[in-house]
């Protein structure tokens, strides 16, 4: 969960930065390192084979699973200006969910497993 919360408060950090060309405490301290990484996340926000409403969706998603209230507001809020309907972005938190909840379920299935037999179905 610390390193969910941690890479969110990165990227909304990066975000942040670009929004208000601001630059980021990480490059300051780290240019080499810190730039390329600010340079990989504006490349990903730019238009590519995935257009910008199919982008927010999908961090809408990611920031959900990571549990990131911020940065989920952020992504509905921007998937909405890209023009998501709130059905598509309902649709988005739920798939999100499903699959949060698949992952944890798989997780408990190996940990219930090995603490407890393998013969536990």
């Amino acid at each position: 969960m610390k390193r969910a919360r941690n890479s969110n408060a990165i990227l909304n950090a990066v975000r942040e930065a670009i929004m208000t060309k601001v630059t980021p405490w990480y490059v300051q301290q780290s240019p080499e390192l810190g730039g390329k990484f600010a340079d990989f996340y504006k490349a990903c926000l730019e238009t590519g084979v995935l257009d910008e409403k199919t982008k927010e969706l999908l961090m809408t998603a990611l920031a959900c699973v990571f549990r990131c209230p911020h940065c989920t507001q952020e992504h509905i809020e921007g998937a909405l200006k890209a023009g998501a309907s709130k059905q598509e972005v309902s649709e988005t938190l739920l798939i999100a969910a499903v699959e949060g909840a698949g992952t944890q379920l798989a997780w408990n299935k190996e940990t219930f497993r090995r603490l407890l037999g393998k013969g536990s179905k």
